[in-house]
């Protein structure tokens, strides 16, 4: 017998409240038969975005057989972030899972016919299942363990530990960044998030691909954070890296771009400490040399070295996009020593945003395009960060 949704969702999310992390897979399938429908399964994403692992049940080792991302239906919700259906035996609905426009996972629900009503009550329950499973996520390891295919270096983990969700957004900004080698990254890492009117965009490369390198951008995020909620300006930042660095990391060099967007006026302000410039992506063409600007020395150099930070800014239009990548990126080589290359990296994401694809998933098919140019391999961290202004937009655009 079929619930009415909002008392079948009511029960969900009241249990949800003091259920084990292993026992979500359970709720979402009691809450599906409640609405009618045979069975629902959660898959996670794994971390590095080549599969969707299905969500373990109390007293499973595992979840089962994972799905390509690509190449398979449930990949193609993931992808496209819409739902899909099945229509072999049994009939099956595909749905993503969503933290704000972030994706996690995919849900797949089973029901002897598709209706309207079912579609509606997938929606609601893939939504109450997202959010239960972030909500979670923070003080358990059945998600993250989940996610992997194989363990993290310790730098590594101290690094995820730092970083904020790969995607955020609303109607007039959307935020998204990739990096690799996901399980043995060191010296890289990002940071973003939106304040009042403005998203701040951090992305940093600490020299060396070790546990001190982790250290040192660890340090350099959390001197970010400090200054910036404490009210601190861009140079503000860039003065608390450099002091903590010198201070407690004195060989833990890094370079960095540390930016503000205005979310009304578009105006771009950033700081750029020894880093690749950003490019700017207008009209999926790059304007050549838009934000380049005289190189700064690096952060951890200490007083000896100190001098006023210069920032830099720029007016964007409606629809521009801004890429902020580390030279791991760029520098990538291929067996026959031939560099991913600055102009490799603009054509790809070029085309994959004109084709209309979201830029969570450019990005990802991105970063595998770089892994794949160095056999899976790479000898340096690569971390790239695509922000794109939209003011003009009615809703988020991922």
């Amino acid at each position: 017998m079929t619930e009415d949704p909002g008392a079948a969702l009511a029960v969900f999310l009241e249990r949800s409240h003091t259920a084990a992390p292993l026992e979500v897979s359970q709720l979402v399938e009691e809450a599906a038969r409640r609405l009618g429908m045979v069975s629902a399964t959660v898959y996670l994403a794994d971390v590095q975005e080549d599969e969707l692992v299905p969500l373990p049940r109390p007293g499973e080792a595992d979840g089962g057989e994972s799905l390509a991302i690509d190449g398979t239906v449930a990949g193609w919700a993931y992808r496209t972030m819409s739902l899909r259906l099945s229509h072999s035996r049994p009939l099956a609905v595909w749905l993503p899972l969503v933290d704000g426009i972030a994706r996690i996972g995919v849900l797949q629900v089973v029901a002897e016919q598709i209706t309207p009503a079912t579609l509606d009550g997938a929606q609601q329950l893939a939504a109450v299942t997202a959010l239960t499973v972030v909500s979670k996520s923070g003080f358990s390891d059945v998600f993250s363990r989940t996610a992997r295919q194989r363990p993290m270096t310790t730098a590594a983990e101290m690094v995820w530990a730092f970083l904020p969700p790969r995607t955020l957004g609303t109607g007039k900004v959307t935020s998204t960044a990739a990096l690799e080698p996901a399980y043995e990254i060191g010296g890289d890492a990002f940071d973003h998030g939106l304040d009042d009117g403005r998203l701040h965009v951090t992305v940093v490369d600490a020299m060396g691909h070790d546990l001190a390198a982790g250290l040192s951008s660890a340090v350099a995020l959390a001197g970010c954070r400090s200054a910036r909620r404490a009210g601190g300006s861009l140079t503000d930042i860039t003065d608390r890296i450099d002091e903590d660095l010198h201070r407690w990391q004195p060989d833990g060099l890094l370079t960095g771009v540390f930016a503000h967007l205005d979310l009304e006026t578009g105006q771009l302000s950033w700081v750029n400490a020894g880093h690749p410039p950003p490019l700017l992506i207008r009209a999926h063409r790059v304007v050549p040399g838009a934000l380049e600007a005289h190189g700064e020395l690096p952060l951890g150099l200490g007083p000896d070295h100190a001098h006023p930070r210069t920032v830099h800014k720029a007016p964007l239009e409606p629809g521009d996009r801004v890429l902020f990548h580390t030279d791991g990126v760029t520098e990538a080589r291929s067996a026959a020593d031939v560099l991913f290359g600055e102009e490799r990296l603009v054509d790809f994401i070029s085309r994959a945003l004109a084709a209309g694809e979201p830029a969570p998933e450019a990005l990802r098919r991105l970063i595998h395009a770089i892994l794949d140019h160095h056999d899976g391999r790479l000898q340096d961290d690569a971390t790239i960060v695509l922000v794109e202004w939209h003011p003009e937009t009615d809703g988020t655009r991922p």
